[in-house]
């Protein structure tokens, strides 16, 4: 079973991402889910954005790195949106990484290093109509991670929201987050 630091999105480490880890954890994988904001949580993403600026993105992802040198170097890495950043960092950089899981965001391969690490496989999920994913750039940068290596696979839903597969959120959309658990147990199967 497999090892993973599982950062939280912008709005906090929320009950739907501790319920989504939760999940994992029953599926038989050890979880760490580091709270990058410090027992806060906002009821927006714009609330939660304008706290991360306030803070400074770079603070926070040095937070986030911090807290996966406290474990050991064989882990899966996984985020949601704004908790990508540390999670793709520390994929693409740290040794002995075993995989990422990128959930509605994914950043240029080039923001970390010249390319994807051999052996370290990826997936990246989100939805084809999301205004975030698929309007900011992110969608493309995951179509472009996908034809630079074997090693990564792609996964759009049908939709128009964010944060689809946390469950606290008016967001949340059952169908496609009960798929997207699906294909994560599969992957992290073999890790």
């Amino acid at each position: 079973m497999a090892e993973l630091v599982l950062y939280h999105h912008v709005q906090g480490l929320t009950t739907g991402v501790g319920a989504f880890a939760d999940e994992l954890r029953r599926a038989g994988h050890t979880v760490h889910v580091p709270d990058l904001f410090d027992g806060r949580t906002f009821p927006t993403l714009e609330e939660g954005m304008a706290y991360a600026r306030e803070m400074g993105f770079d603070t926070l992802m040095e937070r986030g790195v911090a807290t996966a040198d406290e474990l050991g170097p064989a882990l899966v890495y996984a985020g949601f949106s704004f908790g990508v950043m540390p999670a793709q960092r520390l994929a693409q950089t740290r040794a002995g990484a075993r995989g990422a899981l990128l959930f509605e965001s994914c950043l240029p391969v080039s923001e970390f290093g010249d390319s994807w690490p051999t052996g370290v496989p990826v997936q990246v999920h989100g939805m084809d109509a999301d205004p975030i994913f698929a309007g900011e750039g992110d969608l493309d940068a995951a179509r472009a991670l996908v034809a630079s290596t074997q090693q990564a696979e792609l996964f759009l839903y049908r939709g128009t929201v964010h944060l689809f597969a946390d469950s606290s959120l008016p967001s949340y959309d059952e169908d496609a987050a009960a798929l997207l658990m699906r294909r994560v147990v599969d992957f992290l199967e073999p890790l």
